[in-house]
């Protein structure tokens, strides 16, 4: 019998494929410096974004036969280092698209409409000062008809255009690996798709011609968004960031809100995750949540089959 760290928590999806198919599953965390010494005892580990399995870890555990990212992103994983351990990195590209592109537009329709800062003072100042909060958020503005720049159009950018395109915004991406990809359109009662076939375009133009950018990017060493691609951006442009921390300069965006060159930005990862900076926290004009892109009911659910099924397919080659 195969035993399975899961150190973030795991969905119960998951767990029962796990468990039919004779895989124990331990859903216990075990504190990072301690990790290396505590992963003898298994034959995987699985988890979410919270826990580091670094190069140190990989080194001291490289009898792990698989490690799972129960999710996208791997930067919390030292791939190479598992490489050249032998050890089989696993995760769920797909499963957690269109949760992060609805996000995507939680933030977009909060932000053209004011609403990130209407909810903060309805509470202190509707009772009293109704008539000068409808007057403070009236001048919100519509995104059909506006132009979506979509940073990055893997699965969760085809996702994000998707939505974009069926609100009817206009949509041009930049990807440097992808020249072109062709997205299908559900419509509930329609019995054929809608096939649209997205062209990439050079960042640059991207970001000239973009009322708003959106960024589905990997993890990187230094900032693809800075005071220099900023500059680029219409004036009065809008940024979300659902993708990594770090992928657009925290310190250049709100320079550039101060400034007001852009006048939306909303952002569900930070630089200084699980501590964003209070620069960033206590900016009236930011849209904020705390890294739930995927976190949403169908999607963990998603991840947990998708998972649980490739653990399996894994130990059972």
């Amino acid at each position: 019998m195969y035993t399975i760290l899961a150190n973030d928590g795991i969905d119960a999806s998951c767990k029962k494929i796990l468990a039919g198919a004779g895989i124990e599953v331990i859903e216990k965390k075990i504190a990072q410096e301690i990790l290396a010494v505590e992963l003898k005892k298994f034959d995987g580990i699985i988890v979410r974004s919270a826990t580091k399995v670094t190069g140190d870890i990989i080194k001291a555990a490289s009898h792990l036969k698989f490690i799972a990212r129960a999710g996208v992103g791997l930067d919390n994983i030292d791939t190479g280092a598992a490489k050249q351990a032998g050890i089989t990195v696993i995760n769920t590209p797909g499963a957690s698209s269109h949760s992060v592109a609805e996000l995507v537009f939680a933030h977009l329709f909060g932000l053209v409409r004011s609403l990130h800062d209407s909810n903060r003072q309805m509470p202190l100042e509707g009772e009293k000062n109704f008539a000068g909060l409808k007057k403070k958020y009236s001048g919100g503005t519509e995104l059909k008809g506006k132009t979506l720049g979509i940073i990055g159009l893997g699965r969760i950018g085809q996702a994000v255009a998707k939505i974009a395109l069926g609100i009817g915004m206009k949509v041009i991406a930049h990807d440097p690996f992808v020249t072109e990809a062709v997205v299908e359109i559900e419509i509930s009662g329609v019995p054929h798709n809608v096939v649209i076939k997205i062209n990439t375009v050079p960042m640059e133009e991207a970001l000239k011609k973009s009322d708003f950018i959106t960024l589905h990017i990997p993890g990187s060493k230094s900032p693809v968004i800075t005071s220099k691609e900023i500059g680029m951006m219409k004036d009065g442009a809008g940024i979300v960031n659902a993708a990594r921390g770090g992928v657009v300069s925290e310190s250049d965006l709100l320079d550039a809100i101060r400034k007001g060159k852009i006048a939306y930005a909303g952002l569900d990862v930070f630089e200084n995750e699980p501590a964003p900076s209070l620069n960033i926290l206590m900016e009236p004009n930011l849209s904020l949540t705390p890294h739930i892109g995927a976190a949403t009911a169908e999607a963990q659910e998603r991840i947990g089959i998708e998972l649980g099924e490739k653990i399996v397919a894994f130990l059972k080659k």
